[in-house]
């Protein structure tokens, strides 16, 4: 899954030992979206629906 470098940016601010699973269920939900990219929009879609 393609990240953009603001999404890459925004997955930053998350703490790096959570990093990895968060950035697991964002692309998980972009991918059941149908999206083919990590955009900040995806991202900010992301974190409202997991909190």
């Amino acid at each position: 899954m393609e990240w953009t470098a603001e999404a890459e940016a925004k997955l930053k601010e998350i703490p790096f030992f959570v990093r990895p699973a968060a950035r697991k269920k964002i692309e998980k939900f972009a991918q059941e979206a149908g999206q083919t990219q990590i955009t900040v929009e995806v991202y900010e879609q992301a974190k409202a629906k997991f909190g």
